[in-house]
């Protein structure tokens, strides 16, 4: 693979670990005001915080790699929707509490484990955004787990919801682990994590949490996919007019 090669398959990469936190964090965002407790507004907007700023760094090199001039703004608020190349979880809406929550241990058990992984990178930017990234990462499993187990295990009308929307969510965890040709390449450079290893340990950290808060794994055939490519849900784009709006509607505002 030569030179140019790399830099179209890592800019390709970084978008997709970019785009994924970006998305993720706008959702959690929506939560402001809206959560059970006070307590619960802060930890849910601090946990969007880290994936914003691990999402900053990302974009500003994806912009870097591209070479056209476009900075973290550019990506995240002129792109259409085609161009974003997000997992489907991580744009699925958060639906009630316990939905939010079964989304957020899916994600987070996966994201430990991609960015324990990444801090043996290659590449030293990728390698040093997971560095803080998994630290931040154990703290978001964490969260996510112990509400899991709090509402699974609590009353019946917690245990339904948080079943429920596991439920919802859980198709969508199956196209984390999706390896095309770009992942391949990058796996080969010993510059991106091997999703096939990463996988059976999603999958331990999953069960366990489940088996904890006395929930059922969802047993399902349909596997949703698109993501990675611009196929987006419904919902997305409303995600990105809520997202976007501000800065199209005052291009080069400044505060």
């Amino acid at each position: 693979m030569n030179d140019t090669a790399l830099d179209t398959d890592l800019l390709a990469y970084t978008l997709r670990l970019g785009d994924d936190c970006l998305v993720l964090g706008q959702r959690l965002s929506e939560w402001a005001a809206r959560s059970p407790q006070l307590e619960e507004d802060v930890a849910l907007l601090n946990i969007a915080l880290d994936l914003l700023g691990a999402a900053r760094t990302l974009l500003t090199r994806a912009g870097e790699l591209e070479g056209k001039g476009r900075d973290e703004d550019g990506l995240a608020f002129l792109r259409d929707e085609p161009a974003f190349t997000c997992g489907l979880l991580f744009e699925a809406e958060g639906g009630d509490f316990g939905q939010t929550m079964a989304r957020q241990l899916l994600v987070s058990a996966y994201q430990l484990p991609l960015w324990q992984a990444l801090t043996a990178s290659s590449d030293e930017l990728l390698a040093g955004v997971a560095g803080k990234a998994a630290k931040e990462a154990a703290y978001h499993l964490d969260h996510a787990r112990s509400w899991v187990v709090r509402l699974g295990d609590g009353t019946e009308e917690s245990h339904r919801r948080v079943q429920q929307g596991l439920e919802e969510v859980w198709p969508y965890s199956f196209e984390l682990f999706e390896r095309d040709d770009v992942v391949a390449r990058l796996v080969e450079r010993g510059v991106a994590s091997d999703p096939d290893l990463l996988r059976p340990v999603w999958e331990t950290t999953v069960t366990e949490v489940l088996k904890e808060a006395t929930l059922e794994v969802p047993q399902t055939t349909w596997h949703p996919t698109g993501g990675r490519s611009g196929k987006h849900l419904t919902s997305f784009g409303y995600l990105l007019a809520e997202m976007q709006h501000l800065h199209r509607s005052h291009p080069g505002a400044r505060w």
